[in-house]
């Protein structure tokens, strides 16, 4: 369990500029030409930014309408519990195939089909009446989900590979698209929703997004011939001896467990509290939307930093701070205690995902150690919206859950604390 401190940022840099270890020379086509980095182009920025997009609103356009699609398919509460942990469970499962589908297929590929199962999943989700709408449901958004898995794994490594003299900047990019998708996707649903008098139109809009995501895809990424491939993934077994890759798992797992509660449930506490639909889709929204400036402002900081322990700690805090207002006062300031968990779930987030460039020394790593956050990362993140809706259920109110993640949040701190420390996780 080797963790080696003292690596400056300087250091960070060359990693991530070099060839990773292994590498060989290609100079051939086919599939030997797939293993490359893609080309860094204008054209690939727009494509990373548009793909990372779409990995939010399959979860946050369903929040505000969770009790109107729950009541029209005629399922209970435990069915809304499992449909909001389904996305989390899906990424922690098919992320751990998401560094082999990228070394088989190229990343090209496996992001582009990353983006059609988006795509049809969110169609498919739609589709279903009857009997078969509450399963049409929790399987559109199943594979709409496991798209997202793979992206989730996938374009971190993308940017490493190919942006690697702008990674903070590139990092913010990818983390203001993502939060960008998630704040839409909760504030337009609703709106859509009355608008066009149906649920299913509201949710089966963001397919849209996800085609254009695909045709912006296509168009930007390319993998450079005759490049210095790029090194095969590592298992993720390499890592499972190493403190540090469990730390940095078991942080982005609690983090997960935090976002993906807010992102299920947050709407269904503030309605309950006494907040319209709209309103309540509206604050979903503004926690998402955060993570714009704080994706853009925290990932450079993060790379030029020694240590990044305090200021996780700092935004764990003011995330708890709202869960608190919530347990308190629910109806007192929704608006204040919305704007402080979005700041803590925005600001933690984007420092999480850089974390796993950070901690790594070359794409390899990073691909490994990305595949184990957030497939054993996301497991853990899973427990969060079953047991959130279940106590919900059994005690007939929010006390006890937002206890659990205040709970949640001080543990996160803890981990968080280790894991923003200086060094780099070693392969074995």
């Amino acid at each position: 369990m080797a963790i080696h401190h003292g690596r400056n940022t300087e250091d960070v840099k060359i990693a991530t500029s070099t060839p990773s270890r292994g590498t060989h020379s290609t100079h051939s086509t086919g599939n030997s030409a797939r293993t490359t980095a893609l080309i860094g182009s204008t054209a690939l920025v727009f494509g990373v930014a548009l793909a990372a997009a779409n990995l939010r609103p399959a979860v946050t356009s369903l929040a505000p309408l969770l009790e109107e699609v729950r009541t029209s398919v005629g399922a209970g509460h435990a069915w809304a519990s499992a449909l909001t942990a389904v996305p989390v469970v899906c990424f922690g499962v098919a992320g751990v195939v998401a560094p082999w589908l990228g070394a088989r297929f190229g990343l090209a590929r496996a992001v582009g089909s990353a983006l059609v199962l988006i795509t049809v999943g969110l169609l498919l989700r739609v589709l279903g009446h009857g009997a078969f709408a509450s399963a049409a449901v929790l399987g559109g958004t199943l594979v709409a989900c496991a798209g997202i898995a793979v992206g989730n794994v996938l374009l971190p490594v993308v940017v490493k590979q190919s942006f690697p003299n702008r990674l903070g900047l590139m990092t913010g990019v990818y983390m203001a698209s993502l939060s960008a998708g998630g704040g839409l996707g909760a504030a337009v649903s609703a709106p859509l929703s009355d608008a066009l008098g149906d649920w299913r139109m509201a949710l089966g809009a963001w397919a849209l997004l996800g085609a254009a995501a695909l045709a912006a895809w296509s168009l930007g990424a390319r993998h450079a011939p005759g490049a210095v491939a790029a090194a095969p993934p590592r298992p993720v077994g390499s890592l499972l001896r190493d403190r540090l890759a469990w730390t940095v798992t078991v942080f982005f797992g609690l983090q997960a467990l935090f976002a993906y509660v807010v992102m299920g449930w947050l709407p269904e506490v503030l309605i309950d509290a006494g907040v319209d639909r709209t309103t309540a889709g509206v604050h979903l929204a503004i926690t998402s939307l955060f993570g714009v400036p704080l994706g853009l402002l925290l990932p450079p900081l993060a790379v030029r930093a020694r240590s990044q322990s305090v200021v996780i700690v700092l935004t764990t805090a003011l995330g708890a701070a709202g869960i608190a207002g919530l347990l308190a006062a629910p109806s007192a300031a929704p608006l204040l205690w919305t704007l402080l968990i979005g700041f803590g779930m925005g600001g933690v987030f984007p420092l999480a995902i850089t974390l796993i460039a950070l901690r790594t020394g070359d794409p390899a790593d990073t691909a490994a150690l990305s595949a184990m956050t957030q497939s054993a990362g996301y497991l853990i993140g899973a427990l969060g919206p079953f047991l959130f809706g279940l106590l919900r259920g059994l005690t007939g109110g929010w006390t006890t859950s937002l206890v659990l993640v205040l709970v949640v949040l001080a543990v996160q701190a803890c981990f968080g604390w280790a894991a923003g420390r200086p060094g780099t996780v070693r392969s074995s």
